[in-house]
């Protein structure tokens, strides 16, 4: 599954760049956070609890920002294990472009998962998915702006 999309937002590249790098605001951001803790430079430890359709599930996984390209983009990726629920993998390609005195963040995620979240059907998932995404997005945003 890909989704894409883009955010413009009032805020350097190099101020956004930053950001992605900070676990306190990253937790805010990540849709059903309950912890996230940096394990070095560029990978974090997270827990997350999410519910797609029925199924509900804590998810327990790494993310690392690999790809690096200051203050231009780079690619996220993660995976985590949800239990009996199933598993999530996935990366998601973000740039950052200067766009009259602000910043035009662009990504697209690719996703992966297997387990009882598998069942659930396509468009459910992806209807999940791109919630998820949009979510995270729209809270960096956010965060930004202060």
């Amino acid at each position: 599954m890909v989704l894409s999309g883009e955010v413009k937002l009032n805020a350097s590249r190099d101020l956004l760049w930053k950001m992605l790098f900070d676990p306190d605001i990253l937790k805010v951001c990540i849709p059903g956070c309950e912890a996230l803790e940096k394990i070095d430079d560029s990978t974090f430890q997270a827990v997350a609890k999410i519910k797609v359709g029925p199924v509900a599930a804590r998810f327990k996984g790494k993310v690392s920002l690999e790809d690096l390209d200051p203050p231009s983009g780079c690619k996220i990726v993660g995976q985590g294990e949800g239990g009996v629920a199933g598993f999530a993998k996935g990366g998601a390609t973000v740039t950052l472009a200067e766009d009259d005195g602000g910043t035009l963040l662009t990504y697209s995620v690719e996703a992966q998962i297997g387990g009882k979240l598998a069942q659930l059907g396509q468009r459910l998932i992806s209807g999940t998915a791109k919630k998820l995404a949009d979510e995270f997005f729209l809270g960096f945003a956010k965060a930004a702006q202060k």
